[in-house]
């Protein structure tokens, strides 16, 4: 019972995380108008909750190491909940951003554990479900994000916006510290720092860069759309229930996705995963069918996360996996900087908020070359994700 308890405070964590991502998003169009962004800018505002990933996801994983998964990421939990309160009292940009950046480090802490966390509690057909649900939960964060901010934001201004992105992170906290304990196995790992070998660290480099594809992708999506369909005069209740498809609807299709890919092979559902996803955004940039185009997105676009997930986790061995987590995100993170800036500057040559979204489909077709690479050098018994 306590490695669903456990699995649980993840969840909730991730859909904290989802919150936090997502709420400049979600508020975009008017904190555009109100401190006259531009779309680099407001890209860059997104970005900066990925910035410091890139230094500290590394670190925080030796530390995961070192001093124990239950300190390293109930800190981080922490810190996503301070990191809000930053930006909600920030006075602006520069405040927001940093109350971001903040929070972007617990996330860090949070996400690099969390695989290994699952790995340790989790085997076989239980742990490819456990990571589906610990995935399947981020958009629904966005989701959540697209349907309660807009109204907070209007009815009490953007600061409580901001603010109240720290409340299920902080839940979340407490049920992890309530609940955690290490498993033996876990504890039986050495605390001192081991790097993983040559072929693993390449292993979780393009595995980090395949996650990287995929959520630049989905997340230029969910960063783009609203200002997308205001442009186009849509209504704050379509705007919503176009986000609620293309994320809530992600949920089934994550969970299933595991026992599809044991089915039918990784390979596979990684490819109609991604011609979906693709598809569904490029329909929403160029047409006018939104809801259509949401459900191809948001269902048949979301049956391969966890595929990623899990050969991501499954790149290093027990022993060496809180770093080599470290590895993959860091990588992750890097991507995560560049993709918000990369579909900002697309808007702007656009001439509008379609063109990050035509700039996330391309982000998203990377992951079939990248996949492939992986798949290449894989063991076929580790990976769990061919017929």
């Amino acid at each position: 019972m306590r490695p669903w308890i456990i699995l649980s405070a993840l969840a909730l964590a991730r859909i904290a995380f989802g919150y936090q991502f997502q709420s400049v998003a979600s508020m975009g169009p008017d904190l555009i108008a109100l401190f006259g962004l531009s779309y680099s800018a407001f890209g860059s505002l997104i970005g900066a909750f990925m910035l410091a990933g890139v230094f500290v996801a590394l670190p925080l994983g030796a530390l995961g190491r070192r001093f124990g998964d239950r300190w390293v990421l109930s800190g981080g939990l922490a810190l996503m909940t301070i990191g809000a309160l930053v930006s909600g009292f920030g006075g602006g940009p520069a405040g927001i951003a940093a109350g971001r950046t903040l929070s972007g480090v617990g996330a860090v802490a949070m996400i690099v554990l969390q695989g290994k966390i699952i790995a340790d509690f989790f085997t076989g057909k239980q742990f490819m479900l456990a990571i589906a649900i610990s995935v399947c939960t981020y958009p629904i964060g966005v989701g959540m994000a697209q349907l309660i901010l807009p109204p907070i934001l209007h009815g009490f201004g953007w600061q409580a916006g901001f603010l109240s992105a720290g409340v299920m992170s902080a839940m979340a906290l407490v049920l992890f510290l309530a609940s955690y304990r290490p498993t033996a196995h876990a504890a039986a790992v050495p605390r001192g720092f081991a790097w993983p070998s040559r072929r693993e660290c390449i292993l979780l480099t393009i595995a980090g860069l395949i996650w990287t594809a995929y959520t630049g992708c989905y997340a230029g999506y969910t960063a783009y759309i609203p200002a997308t369909m205001s442009v186009r005069g849509d209504s704050l209740a379509l705007i919503g229930l176009v986000m609620t498809i293309g994320t809530w609807g992600n949920v089934p299709a994550t969970i299933y996705g595991g026992d599809l890919a044991a089915r039918f092979g990784g390979l596979n559902i990684l490819l109609l995963g991604t011609a979906a996803l693709t598809a569904g955004i490029v329909g929403t940039a160029l047409t006018g069918w939104p809801i259509l185009w949401a459900v191809v997105l948001g269902v048949i676009g979301a049956v391969h996360p966890g595929v990623i997930m899990a050969v991501g986790t499954l790149s290093a061995r027990p022993e060496n996996r809180a770093v080599g987590m470290g590895i993959f995100y860091t990588v992750y993170y890097i991507g995560g900087t560049i993709g918000p800036l990369t579909c900002g500057w697309a808007a702007d040559l656009y001439g509008g908020p379609a063109g990050g979204l035509l700039m996330s489909a391309v982000l998203g077709l990377l992951v079939i070359p990248l996949f492939l690479w992986h798949r290449s050098m894989a063991h076929h018994e580790t990976m769990l994700v061919r017929p």
